[in-house]
């Protein structure tokens, strides 16, 4: 599974907080963090559908997106993941570090530590790979 871009989280994380939402609804929130258009918006839903990190679904003349990720795992991922390539962090991250957000709540921060530390134990792939290695 790819990562969600960064835009594409922002999206998500609004959607995890409420959902379903509207095109409309899920710009008007994100433009003043993304400053996009609503055309951008609308076609960063449609890439988002297509990869399968959203649902779409018609009713009464309007779409509206649903979730299809979910959250810790997900964002267990995003974390592990850039701890691995910016700070070449290969074990476990201390989920203390989470500990004021907003995002997640002291329930889930048991679970993202048992997702991050699965992840850590888990083989990463080589940050800097060796160009033109000898045989």
């Amino acid at each position: 599974m790819h990562q969600p871009t960064a835009p594409e989280l922002e999206i998500l994380k609004l959607l995890w907080l409420k959902q379903p939402l509207t095109a409309r609804e899920l710009h008007d929130e994100l433009a003043p963090v993304l400053g996009w258009g609503y055309s951008s918006t609308r076609k960063t839903l449609e890439r988002m559908a297509a990869k399968g990190f959203i649902a779409c679904t018609s009713c009464a003349n309007k779409n509206t997106y649903t979730a299809l990720l979910d959250k810790m795992p997900t964002l267990a991922a995003f974390v592990q993941d850039f701890a691995n390539r910016v700070f070449e962090i290969n074990g476990p991250l201390p989920v203390a570090m989470f500990a004021n957000s907003k995002l997640v709540n002291a329930s889930e921060i048991a679970d993202l530590e048992l997702l991050l530390q699965k992840l850590a134990q888990e083989p990463a792939a080589d940050p800097h790979p060796a160009a033109g290695k000898d045989n």
